[in-house]
């Protein structure tokens, strides 16, 4: 994973919206790469080592469910061994990172051994010390998302990351799906380039558009991670506030015009102005016949366009000087021709 402090770095966060589908989630990573993503990022579970029993066994009946209690629900959208060894592959032959979400020690084991080249800590998991030491330990790039956190809970896991590992990523997030733009509060991006300088800030982005990634690149936010799908429409409770391929590639096509658009500091001209420019510009020239030994002045001088004469501001220059030779009406002044 190429990832920098200078260039935007896009994550597509498939999560479960593939359905359970291995199909739709290639689908998903095509349209991911195609969109202009850098990598593509799966969330793993141990369902039943994650949840409690009586979690596990609750009641889960809404239009969202894909199982009868929580449990069956979540497995049902979990991929096995086979499957994301088949989506490692796919990922690997269309040349896009991947890497997942591990929410608990034995997804962690499972994505470690998978060989992902990175683990993503998920708000979810901001006060688990313990869950973040063990990722620490593999000694691979850390993405930590702090949502529903302060910002001492936010130091307190990148210290206890760092103690281990330092290639830390701090992602600035709201952890809400979606949230009201009020919430954004994407001024902490500054807030943690100020107090974590040799970290790269990111944002892991739930709002339902593609507003927010701009102004945090601007921030100096340099990664970004946002939720995409087939279809807003589909079944499942993540779809409605993720984007689209048509969407997702405005996404990253407007972060990646930003620094084109910033260009230097310094003023130049350019030679993209020069034609329109010399269209509408003005230069001095004679507002009527003028006789030679006339003395210049707003009498016997106008500016019109185009330009590519004497330009205005010189009107001052020449001012009451005399002019060697007859001219004729809307003839462009030349300094050669005064005395």
């Amino acid at each position: 994973m190429n990832i920098n402090k200078t260039d935007p770095f896009f994550i597509a966060e498939i999560g479960h919206n593939h359905q359970g589908s291995l199909e739709k989630a290639l689908n998903l990573i095509k349209m991911s790469k195609d969109a202009g993503a850098n990598a593509v990022k799966f969330q793993k579970r141990n369902n039943k080592k994650l949840y409690t029993k009586k979690f596990y066994n609750s009641p889960y009946d809404n239009k969202n469910s894909y199982g009868e209690t929580y449990g069956k629900h979540r497995e049902a959208l979990e991929f096995d061994e086979i499957q994301f060894n088949e989506i490692k592959a796919y990922a690997k032959e269309i040349d896009i990172d991947f890497f997942a979400t591990p929410f608990d020690f034995e997804s962690i084991d499972f994505l470690d051994n998978l060989g992902v080249p990175a683990f993503k800590i998920a708000s979810a998991d901001l006060l688990n010390t313990p869950l973040q030491i063990e990722i620490a330990k593999r000694n691979k790039k850390i993405f930590l998302s702090t949502g529903h956190g302060s910002f001492d809970d936010v130091k307190r896991a990148r210290d206890s990351i760092c103690k281990y590992n330092s290639d830390l990523i701090i992602m600035h997030c709201c952890a809400s799906y979606p949230p009201e733009i009020s919430d954004l509060n994407l001024k902490v991006i500054e807030t943690y380039k100020k107090n974590f300088p040799n970290h790269i800030i990111g944002l892991s982005d739930h709002e339902n558009g593609i507003d927010a990634g701009p102004i945090a690149f601007l921030l100096g936010a340099r990664v970004f991670e946002k939720h995409v799908t087939l279809n807003r429409a589909l079944k499942g409770t993540d779809h409605a506030f993720s984007l689209e391929p048509y969407g997702f590639t405005k996404f990253i096509r407007n972060i990646k015009r930003i620094p084109i658009m910033l260009g230097s500091e310094e003023k130049k001209i350019l030679e993209s102005e020069k034609k329109p420019v010399y269209k509408m510009a003005k230069s001095i020239v004679a507002k009527r016949d003028i006789k030679k030994g006339e003395k210049l002045d707003l009498d016997n001088l106008t500016f019109k366009s185009p330009g590519g004469g004497l330009p205005p501001y010189q009107f001052y220059e020449i001012k009451n000087k005399v002019i060697n030779k007859d001219l004729k009406e809307d003839e462009l002044i030349k300094m050669e021709f005064l005395n």
